[in-house]
């Protein structure tokens, strides 16, 4: 077992190296090119077409439940203890090429989601679509479409599933002493009652629940940082400046050269909001639209509300607290620091954002590892699916996760190859859609 965890921990390590990294912000900063910047000046159009419903249009659920399913499965696990290890790892100046990966990969985002809309397909159960599609049918590729599916499958058991569970788990253990099985239980119960309703169940659920987390978290960050107004400038100049210029190691921190802070800012950046792995095409492939621009629009406020909102709060609060010199784990952090301004009350509350964001996490990668499964076996094989996914909750509420956190960074690693090939091959037709959109 030793053996195999190293080797995928070492495969894992390569996936996710320079290249790749290079690859993905690489295609955001093409794409935005040719999209003349649209994510900028489109933005404002994009949020109010959040809440548009349009009349006869096909589909399975609005354009709000499509992006709350998408923002269920990305706003999780990676926007507190994520940003923390930016931070432990790379220094302040990781939070701003955080911003980078969230700004280009909003394009990415936005040619993801209109190719899944042009070339999804209606089946037995509903509309589906995402990279599998659009390998296929715009690109011809089955052999690709059928790994990137593969690849989703795994990734949904392991980064959307177990490590989610493992982590609220952990949670209710620490702060409320609840036995992992018994909250392992409670989760294959409540998700259980979700999913075998479909994407419509979901997307009722993830519209209720993930605006409500959302506000809350990000109002218990708004007013630490109003009630500490005076450590906001120092926070941002941190940001700024090691960005560009090396931190010297003090206290408990080690330091962070330009160079780490670039590998971690982007690396946990793409971790978080998922912009060219191909998730969330899957979610925008259900939404009720008859142009595949306007839920596109919608998916690309995804990335800004997962990266340039929530991200960028907890990482001023863990700036303007002190802890993070003092060198102690990243998975405490964002913990620690909330805890630093609100007491035990702080405390809770991260708590309370890990259970809802990791429960979110999983309804979200149920349903793209539903539709990937389903592309695979056929429309029969949904429940089996469903069974074994629910079943796997359990497992990962009650083990250790190392060997599944490194295959799961393979596997969703592994899942960007295919889509950034399709995503560059493809940007002809994102294109052409874009701009017959904007001049009607």
């Amino acid at each position: 077992m030793e053996i195999l965890d190293k080797f995928i921990s070492q495969a894992s390590g390569f996936v996710w190296g320079i290249p790749m990294l290079v690859l993905l912000v690489g295609t955001g900063l093409f794409l935005t090119i040719r999209l003349k910047g649209m994510q900028f000046w489109a933005l404002g159009h994009a949020i109010k077409l959040i809440f548009h419903k349009e009349k006869s249009a096909k589909g399975d659920i609005s354009h709000f439940q499509a992006l709350m399913t998408a923002l269920a499965a990305t706003v999780g696990i990676g926007n507190i203890v994520g940003v923390a290890t930016a931070i432990t790892f790379g220094g302040p100046g990781a939070v701003f090429w955080m911003w980078i990966t969230g700004l280009v990969g909003m394009a990415t985002k936005y040619s993801e989601a209109i190719l899944a809309v042009k070339y999804r397909q209606k089946g037995k159960n509903g509309y589906k679509g995402g990279p599998m599609y659009y390998l296929a049918e715009g690109l011809k590729m089955p052999k690709l479409a059928f790994a990137f599916a593969l690849f989703t499958v795994v990734a949904s058991f392991g980064i959307g599933n177990m490590t989610q569970s493992n982590a609220v788990a952990n949670a209710m253990s620490s702060q409320f002493n609840t036995p992992t099985w018994v909250t392992g239980i409670i989760l294959l119960t409540i998700t259980s009652f979700v999913i075998i309703g479909g994407i419509k169940s979901i997307g009722k659920t993830t519209s209720f629940l993930i605006p409500f987390m959302i506000i809350a978290y990000v109002l218990t960050s708004l007013i630490i940082i109003i009630t500490n107004y005076d450590k906001v400038g120092d926070a941002f100049y941190l940001i700024f400046y090691h960005a560009f210029n090396p931190i010297a190691a003090g206290g408990g921190f080690a330091g962070a050269a330009v160079a780490a802070a670039i590998r971690y800012g982007i690396a946990r950046g793409v971790f978080s909001n998922e912009s060219g792995l191909g998730s969330a095409p899957i979610a925008a492939a259900a939404a009720k639209t008859n142009d595949p621009v306007k839920q596109a629009l919608v998916s690309m406020t995804q990335t800004f509300i997962d990266t340039l909102v929530v991200c960028t709060m907890t990482a001023v609060i863990i700036l303007m607290a002190p802890v993070w010199t003092t060198g102690g784990s990243a998975g405490e952090l964002t913990l620690k620091s909330f805890q630093f301004f609100l007491g035990d009350f702080g405390s809770i509350i991260i708590v309370i954002a890990t259970i809802l964001f990791g429960y979110s996490t999983i309804l979200g990668w149920s349903y793209y590892g539903e539709r990937a499964f389903e592309y695979i076996f056929g429309d029969k094989s949904i429940k089996v699916y469903r069974i074994v996914f629910v079943s796997f909750i359990v497992v990962g509420a009650m083990t250790e996760l190392k060997l599944v956190w490194n295959f799961s960074d393979l596997a969703n690693g592994l899942m960007a190859i295919p889509n950034l090939i399709a995503l560059l091959l493809l940007s002809k037709v994102v294109s052409e859609e874009t701009n017959r959109y904007f001049k009607n």
